[in-house]
């Protein structure tokens, strides 16, 4: 997990790095994400371009401006889980206890319709979900010790990964990332039919 800055100069430059984001995310929201320049966005950030260039590598890495801190938690979640605990029920408990924050946000719709609606974002997001396919299926092999191809380990990252888009919709999605989770770990049974009325 990241620690919050603990230096001022950290904590002064992990506030610009927030201010530039959200005045990203507002004006792509507002604007749509084409009509929107780096200019734009370092003026309404109150910034200069070079700043902006300072915390972001371009355009696209604005819109997921917390992507490398989660691909960090990820595999933190596995690296660094208690001793005893299950790889299985490492992830689970991660993607609890940040999944539904992340889809409650009051944005996530904008959001998400912003990247769908924009074929440059859903490139960029395929790419940051292959890394972070790699990263975690890296990290379950280092547990077992195996190759980071390994196709059971790479098979179970990316499951993982769908996770939340499967619960996605779901009345009570905590109970339906459970169910999910349960699969994985006791294996797939067919559904049951509800009993005739």
């Amino acid at each position: 997990m990241t620690m919050p800055p603990a230096g001022r100069r950290d904590r002064k430059k992990a506030a610009t790095r927030q201010a530039i984001a959200d005045a990203a995310l507002h004006l792509f929201l507002e604007h749509g994400y084409d009509q929107v320049s780096i200019r734009d966005i370092a003026d309404a950030a109150d910034v200069s371009t070079a700043t902006v260039f300072k915390h972001f590598s371009g355009k696209e890495a604005l819109v997921f401006d917390q992507d490398e801190d989660r691909e960090a938690q990820l595999t933190a979640a596995v690296r660094q889980r208690p001793s005893g605990q299950s790889i299985l029920d490492a992830l689970r408990q991660h993607v609890q206890d940040t999944w539904p924050s992340i889809e409650a946000h009051p944005q996530a719709a904008e959001f998400t319709n912003l990247v769908n609606s924009t074929p440059v974002l859903r490139a960029y997001a395929e790419r940051m979900w292959t890394r972070y396919t790699d990263s975690l299926s890296a990290a379950i092999a280092d547990e077992f010790g195996v190759d980071h191809d390994n196709l059971t380990c790479v098979a179970l990252a990316r499951f993982v990964l769908e996770i939340p888009m499967l619960a996605r919709g779901r009345q009570d999605r905590r109970t339906a990332v459970d169910a999910i989770f349960d699969i994985l770990t006791h294996g797939w049974k067919p559904p049951s039919k509800p009993p005739a009325q």
